[in-house]
């Protein structure tokens, strides 16, 4: 039973270093290189912690004279000084050349900029492009492969921490500061983010979704991403949209809908996720938010809507779906 209870935790173990929000991943230069460090690190202690349970089994169980010659002056001046002191200086040195980041060629160029701003309890994502202009999302990320990303890392309340652990990024958002995180994306896919400071209420629901894409399915996104909403204002959903004042923390692209307080939804129904990772992007995700959003997501800013029926949240949720 003890043996299958070690196997079990091993595994567990194993388990826990994959997935779409690990740490192990390394799909940027940067996180390749910080994955490689750690497994060298663990690696290194777990042998120097099995030459202690082997010199302390040899202390207390072994031969008269090998207990002697481990109360030697030698073998404590090696061992207790310098076999740290070499161990050490050595991986410090190895740390520094290995995260050379500033000797790294992956920031060359001109990165994809894009602005994060975290708010209770979800990411303001702003696209910056080329021209000047700007497109707004919420709660999802998408890069283009092998293109450098700078993100620029601000918040609109309090104290975040924006962790992207497949690229190597957890860096806080402080109120009146800017930070940033620069990587290179080595791997396409679908990865997953998650605030790392407390924040408040909600904050354990405040994730979100980096997508990973070939160069040309990237501009076909980004180019589809700055249209204006493709569903009229005369749809029965959007005037229910608009009817309930949705329209005035929202904001959907080429309608009446201007607001700023809430997520931008002029293409909602073509992401991933609903409430920062909570919920699926399809109808019922949508008619679950709308019902009981205040149930699944305590605490979060949008009014709870008890008013609505069923056939209205029916018609609601198409409309949103229908925002691709």
């Amino acid at each position: 039973m003890r043996r299958s209870g070690l196997l079990i935790a091993v595994v567990w173990l194993l388990i826990s270093c994959a997935g779409e929000q690990s740490a192990f991943s390394g799909y940027s230069e940067g996180a390749a290189r910080v994955a490689q460090l750690t497994w060298i690190m663990v690696g290194g202690a777990g042998l120097i912690l099995l030459l202690v349970v082997v010199l302390t089994a040899v202390a207390l169980f072994g031969p008269l004279s090998w207990r002697r010659l481990l109360r030697g002056e030698g073998v404590v001046v090696g061992l207790g000084i310098v076999f740290p002191v070499v161990v050490l200086t050595v991986l410090l040195i190895y740390g520094f050349v290995l995260l050379r980041l500033e000797a790294s060629p992956q920031f060359a160029g001109d990165p994809l900029r894009i602005e994060v701003v975290g708010e209770q309890w979800w990411w303001r994502v702003i696209y910056h492009h080329p021209d000047g202009s700007t497109t707004e999302s919420a709660n999802e990320l998408r890069f283009p492969l092998g293109r450098s990303v700078e993100l620029v890392l601000t918040t609109a309340d309090v104290i975040h921490s924006f962790w992207l652990p497949a690229y190597g990024g957890k860096v806080d958002m402080i109120p009146g500061r800017t930070n940033y995180l620069r990587f290179l994306p080595t791997h396409p896919g679908v990865t997953r983010g998650q605030c790392a400071e407390y924040c408040g209420g909600a904050h354990a629901l405040m994730a979100f979704y980096a997508v990973v894409m070939p160069v040309d399915e990237y501009e076909v996104w980004s180019a589809s991403e700055r249209t204006n909403a493709a569903v009229a204002e005369s749809d029965p959903g959007a005037q229910m949209f608009l009817a309930n004042g949705c329209g005035g923390c929202h904001r959907v692209r080429g309608t009446q809908a201007q607001g700023v307080i809430g997520p931008d939804l002029t293409h909602v129904g073509s992401r991933l996720s609903l409430g920062a990772g909570i919920l699926s992007a399809d109808h019922q995700g949508f008619r679950d938010w709308l019902a009981r959003h205040q149930r699944i997501k305590p605490e979060n800013r949008m009014p709870a809507y008890d008013i609505l029926n069923d056939a209205e949240l029916n018609s609601l949720a198409a409309y949103l779906v229908k925002l691709e």
